[in-house]
C-alpha cells in the first residue's frame, strides 16, 4: 500500500493518519477536507498533501471515509467512477446498514468494507486527533479483509466482525441510547434553576455527552431510527419497571443485576 486517501480530515481521519504513520506506513497520506481543515492537518503533519476528491481517489489504495454519515452516501455514489480496480474503500461511520446497502449497489470496481472504530471524544476536529485513538478500542468491520484487518491491529484496535443490521442495533443499545439519556437528563436537571446548587460528580458523570454536537448525531437519528426506538421503548419500560418498585424489596435484587452487568462491562 503506498497511498492512503483520508475523506474527512476530522478527529477519526485524522488519528487515523497519525495511527497508521506510527504503525509504520511510510507512503503518502493524502487528505480530502475543507481549506482550514487541510492548513491545520498539514501543520499538525497529519498528512503529506491534499487533493479533490477524484484526483485522490484515482491515486489511493485505501480511502478512508471519515465524512458524516450522509456525506458518506454521497461519497460512495460517486467515487467508483475515479478509483483503480481494487481499490480497498472502507469508512468511519457511526450507523453501517445504510452505509453497506449503498456500497453493495454503488461500488464495482473498488472493493467496500464497512467499518466503525469504537472511539471519539466530545469534542471534534483534526486539532483534537490522536495516534493512540483507536488502541485497546473495539473495531467493527462488516466483512473480512486481511489487508485492512492487519492494519486496524497494528494501530492497537480490536476487530469485532458484525453483520450491518446488527450492528446497528448493538450500537443503538450501547452508544445511542446513552447518548440521548444523558441529553434527556441534562435537560431535565437544567429545567431546575436551584439544581446546580447541588450538582455533584454523578450529575457532571451522566451529562457528559450533553455536550455532544447535534451535527454529529442528526444523521445517526436519521439513519438508525428503528434500532434507536426499540433500544429507547426497552429502556423506558426498564424505567417504568423501577418506578413501580421503588418501594419494593425487589429493588436490591435489581441494583445487584446491575452492578455485575457493568463489572462486567470493564473487565
Amino acid at each position: 500500500m503506498k497511498a492512503v486517501g483520508i475523506v474527512g480530515v476530522g478527529l477519526i481521519g485524522g488519528s487515523f493518519a497519525l495511527a497508521i504513520r506510527r504503525a509504520g506506513f511510510a507512503g503518502r497520506i493524502i487528505g480530502v477536507s475543507s481549506p482550514g481543515t487541510i492548513r491545520a492537518a498539514r501543520a499538525r503533519g497529519v498528512i503529506d498533501q491534499a487533493m479533490p476528491l477524484e484526483q485522490a481517489a484515482a491515486v489511493s489504495d485505501l480511502l478512508y471515509l471519515a465524512q458524516p454519515i450522509e456525506r458518506i452516501l454521497e461519497t460512495l455514489a460517486v467515487i467508483d467512477a475515479h478509483v483503480r480496480p481494487g481499490t480497498l474503500i472502507t469508512d468511519a461511520g457511526s450507523t453501517k446498514l445504510a452505509i453497506v446497502q449503498r456500497a453493495s449497489t454503488a461500488i464495482r470496481r473498488g472493493r467496500f468494507v464497512g467499518g466503525h472504530p469504537m472511539a471519539g471524544k466530545e469534542s471534534r476536529g483534526v486539532e483534537e486527533a490522536e495516534a493512540d485513538l483507536f488502541r485497546d478500542r473495539p473495531y467493527v468491520l462488516t466483512s473480512r479483509e486481511s489487508e485492512l484487518e492487519a492494519w486496524i491491529e497494528r494501530i492497537g484496535a480490536r476487530i469485532v466482525l458484525l453483520d450491518a443490521a446488527e450492528h446497528d442495533r448493538l450500537v443503538a443499545l450501547t452508544s445511542h441510547l446513552p447518548q440521548l439519556v444523558s441529553t434527556a437528563l441534562a435537560a431535565q436537571i437544567g429545567a431546575d434553576p436551584e439544581a446546580a446548587k447541588v450538582t455533584g460528580p454523578a450529575a457532571l458523570d451522566l451529562t457528559r455527552l450533553a455536550m455532544s454536537p447535534y451535527e454529529i448525531w442528526r444523521d445517526i437519528f436519521s439513519t438508525n431510527a428503528s434500532s434507536i426506538d426499540a433500544a429507547l421503548a426497552a429502556f423506558i419500560a426498564r424505567l417504568e419497571g423501577l418506578r413501580a418498585g421503588l418501594r419494593s424489596p425487589q429493588m436490591q435484587r435489581e441494583f445487584g443485576k446491575a452492578a455485575e452487568a457493568a463489572r462486567s462491562l470493564r473487565r
